[in-house]
């Protein structure tokens, strides 16, 4: 394998596992936040 190709690979396997890695950090930040909902501050008034 030449420095080139094994380079270029490096970059995609980095840039993918970067990017899954962001992804898997979203999906579990949805479902806890679908599961635990920020709470609502005492004293506001209803929105219409």
């Amino acid at each position: 394998m030449s420095n080139q190709s094994f380079g270029l690979t490096l970059l995609l396997v980095g840039m993918g596992g970067t990017l899954l890695t962001l992804w898997l950090l979203t999906l579990i930040i949805r479902v806890l936040t679908t599961l635990l909902p920020p709470p609502k501050p005492k004293g506001s008034k209803p929105t219409p």
